[in-house]
């Protein structure tokens, strides 16, 4: 599908290789242009999908590690296929910019594409072998294999922040394919057009590269109990989940109530703070202020590494920080808001935040319906030492700037924070003996530690942990972006004395 026209939604659910439709409908509510009636989810048809997921895994998580590369980057190839359809109703459906989208796009198919060569590689295998010792006293060993095999059908749900590479085909899906899991995907009704063109390239690659058509379903809309049906499905073995800390952790609490437990790996928030110290702030704060503001308002701070808190010890140079910072958030104008929600929600999280004694506005704005624009508030290390609402995200352009009296304090907070998915230190080589305390503290908090740059932009990459204790994900050894998170939806599992025609394809 090469050809530049406009992508009209039929709006059906993907089961197992055809589209179905349903008796219910919803409208989908773009930023601009037009909407689109989509088929509503039901506990039908997700327990259809699971079927054909389970049945799919027979084959699929059986299959080489050839055969599914190939998958991979055959959906990568279909997903660049449709690239301007995609940009088009992406853009509509989320008023994102159209550069915003193309690199998300891009960033879709390179994790595609890469994962597809780490599978290759066998890295993720973690293959180990102890030879029999059948002539050791007192007792003689057997022979052992170990390898990580998938563990069956992966429900995932899509985020409303990332209409690509968290959602549909994004990084859960990219990782539980890559493992060998089907997967069933509970698309967000943020973006349902955008899944729909995503699920019609993995179909197209389905059927390209003769897989089980059950390998991939794609259930539309549904309120909670299309969720709950999902989550708590007998032959779903694992979930994959980025979104809010409240629907977050219903669906983790129903994971764990279930008769058999299944892990759920939720990014759910995180304020993401950073930590200024003095003779970086004394040497270049008016440069840290300028770049602290243009992430802080990257895509209308629908980040989850938006970095919300800036940590100074009080005294001239946090004055002229905040003042610059105040400046550079001022030139900065309205952005369109994913959602009419998200919107709402930021503007519900600015007055809990504003209202909080202790809490002085250096820059307020108004916003209303589905824009956002900046604010900027300051209060003490006391006051952020009495008042938990002050740790909490705000999922949107907003900053608060934490005025401590010293490094004491300073250190008295990082022990307070809860899990995040970063912690950033501003740090000049005067800097090092505090960086150093606050080092093993930030270690664990964070599953991500930068030093002098900014978090939001999260590199595909071997190396990348996006995770960290509760609330910024629901399985601290665990990240959602990178190889590493292909690991989530494998198990370890031990072959003694097995002759090698039984053994899996990666250990004969």
């Amino acid at each position: 599908m090469t050809e530049k026209q406009g992508f009209a939604p039929h709006g059906n659910h993907l089961i197992a290789g055809a589209w179905v439709g349903g008796e219910a409908s919803f409208l989908s509510e773009p930023a601009h242009g037009p909407a689109h009636s989509f088929s509503v989810g039901s506990a039908d048809l997700v327990n259809r999908a699971c079927e054909a997921a389970e049945d799919a895994f027979w084959s699929y998580g059986s299959s080489s590690r050839e055969a599914r590369a190939q998958f991979l980057n055959a959906i990568a190839d279909e997903i660049e296929a449709r690239a301007d359809q995609i940009t088009e109703i992406g853009t509509q459906e989320t008023g994102l910019p159209e550069a915003r989208l193309q690199g998300e796009r891009g960033r879709t198919t390179g994790q595609l594409r890469l994962f597809a060569q780490h599978i290759l590689a066998g890295h993720h295998l973690d293959r180990r072998h102890d030879e029999a010792l059948p002539d050791r006293a007192p007792l003689p060993r057997p022979d052992l294999k170990m390898v990580q095999r998938p563990v069956g059908p992966v429900a995932v749900f899509g985020a409303s922040n990332f209409p690509l590479a968290f959602s549909t085909a994004g990084g859960d899906t990219a990782a539980a394919l890559a493992a060998g899991c089907p997967v069933v995907v509970k698309g967000h009704s943020a973006h349902p057009g955008t899944g729909e063109i995503v699920a019609e390239a993995i179909k197209a690659a389905i059927e390209t590269c003769g897989v089980h058509p059950g390998v991939f379903s794609l259930i539309q809309g549904g309120k909670r109990d299309v969720g709950t049906t999902l989550v708590t499905h007998p032959l779903i073995t694992a979930v994959g989940f980025t979104g809010s800390l409240r629907g977050g952790r219903a669906l983790f609490d129903l994971c764990a109530a279930r008769e058999n437990p299944i892990p759920f790996f939720g990014e759910l928030g995180s304020v993401n703070p950073m930590f200024l110290l003095p003779e970086a702030l004394n040497a270049r704060g008016a440069a840290l202020a300028q770049g602290w503001a243009g992430s802080l308002t990257m895509g209308a701070g629908q980040f989850c590494t938006n970095p919300g808190i800036a940590v100074v010890i009080e005294g001239p140079d946090a004055d002229a920080f905040t003042e610059a910072a105040g400046k550079a958030l001022e030139a900065i104008g309205p952005q369109t808001m994913l959602t009419d929600g998200i919107a709402s929600a930021y503007r519900n999280g600015r007055d809990h935040i504003k209202d909080v004694s202790g809490v002085e506005a250096v820059v307020t704005t108004d916003c209303n319906g589905r824009t956002a624009t900046p604010y900027l508030y300051a209060t003490t290390g006391d006051a952020w030492l009495t008042n938990e609402v002050l740790g909490e995200e705000v999922f949107g352009p907003l900053g608060l700037i934490v005025r401590v009296k010293d490094m004491e304090q300073m250190l008295k907070l990082a022990h307070t924070l809860k899990g995040q998915l970063t912690c950033t230190l501003h740090m000049d080589a005067g800097d090092t003996e505090d960086g150093q305390k606050l080092m093993p503290i930030l270690e664990r908090k964070a599953g991500r530690l930068l030093a002098n740059g900014f978090p939001t932009g999260v590199e595909v990459c071997d190396a990348m942990v996006h995770g960290g204790h509760y609330p910024a994900s629901t399985n601290f050894g665990a990240t959602s972006v990178g190889t590493l998170s292909i690991r989530r939806f494998l198990r370890p599992v031990c072959y003694q004395n097995l002759p090698d025609d039984l053994l899996p394809l990666d250990l004969r």
